[in-house]
């Protein structure tokens, strides 16, 4: 079962979870509230080193081991960096971890992340797996970034993944098919990513032109073709609704459905698309892209799953209770674009 809000913030209070304190901003700047209803955002720390390659440091190994074996040069990001696509980076993270030896933590990458193209995944010592750390895990944590498609501009205190806590194995309470809305009717059904685009300041928050960068897509022969190794935002049909005591994440339906792959950012907070928190009719964003072969996808077509799992206790806020540039959606691209 996921921890609520109120449970996360004692593993603070208690020292379990250790938090570092704001950066300072630029005048004008506002970075969002790190503590959500079931997940807390993980925060970008000074030290970042460009990779040859990816890694997981595994069973009784060090991540310092694996950074003095493939790291290039270092980067500060105190003054702001730009990552570039098609590079790996390993970013040491603000916050370290002493859980009890009940609870384990599983990151993923924020949905503006995941918007982005922007590859994410948290590691610790000796971690076997990307963003899984077990039960009773004590040590740093570190993300792996690799842009896909825009250059990505970073700096100390930005969040780009989130973590949530268990207390017990995961215990899946439903599933919810999420299929594809490419309805004929819609003049446009999504977006494909521009290639060379500018870079994307993280903390710009609506201040990129989206047709500088984005492509509207609008259906050619019944369905939508996906072009191989492009990216596109695409949105669900159905709505979603993730009650109060329950979160959901997004997961595969099939790895044999098609020559396409979605990035799966989803995690879904309590609240989501709640008529009561403002979020009546929300739809879920689709990260895709296309694999191989140009592939056709059609109006319905099933595209993944929402696993539902149970919070221990109901959060003491919901999802968009407090402002969220997503709840209500439909087809949407990420906070940093302007229409």
């Amino acid at each position: 079962m996921i921890l609520p809000s109120q449970q996360i913030a004692a593993l603070i209070e208690a020292g379990r979870v250790r938090v570092a304190p704001p950066v300072p901003l630029a005048p004008g700047e506002i970075l969002p509230q790190t503590l959500q209803p079931a997940s807390l955002d993980l925060t970008l720390g000074r030290r970042a080193y460009r990779m040859r390659a990816s890694f997981l440091p595994g069973a009784g190994g060090r991540v310092a081991d694996g950074i003095e074996a493939l790291h290039l040069h270092e980067i500060d990001l105190d003054a702001g960096a730009v990552l570039e696509t098609g590079c790996i980076y390993l970013i040491e993270l603000r916050e370290t971890l002493d859980l009890p030896d009940h609870v384990s933590a599983l990151a993923n990458p924020k949905s503006s992340t995941g918007r982005l193209d922007v590859f994410a995944r948290a590691i610790g010592e000796a971690s076997d797996r990307f963003d899984a750390l077990p039960a009773g895990y004590r040590g740093p944590l570190w993300l792996e970034v690799a842009p896909r498609t825009f250059p990505v501009l970073v700096r100390t205190g930005d969040r780009l993944s989130q973590i949530r806590f268990r207390d017990a194995p995961p215990a899946p309470l439903h599933r919810q098919t999420v299929s594809l809305d490419l309805s004929p009717e819609a003049p446009v059904v999504g977006y494909r990513a521009r290639r060379h685009s500018g870079l994307v300041d993280l903390r710009g928050i609506g201040a990129h032109a989206a047709l500088d960068y984005w492509e509207p897509v609008r259906l050619t022969n019944g369905g939508l073709i996906l072009e191989p190794e492009e990216f596109y935002i695409l949105a669900s049909r159905e709505a979603v609704e993730i009650p109060v005591g329950q979160a959901a994440e997004m997961a595969p339906i099939d790895t044999e459905i098609g020559e396409f792959r979605a990035h799966y950012a989803g995690f879904f907070d309590p609240g989501f698309g709640v008529a009561s928190a403002g979020g009546e009719g929300s739809r879920a964003v689709l990260e895709v892209r296309g694999r191989d072969v140009p592939f056709l996808l059609s109006h319905g077509q099933p595209v993944a799953h929402l696993v539902f799992e149970a919070l221990t206790e109901e959060p003491t806020d919901l999802y968009g209770a407090n402002g969220s540039s997503y709840q209500a959606q439909g087809l949407r691209l990420s906070k940093h674009f302007r229409d």
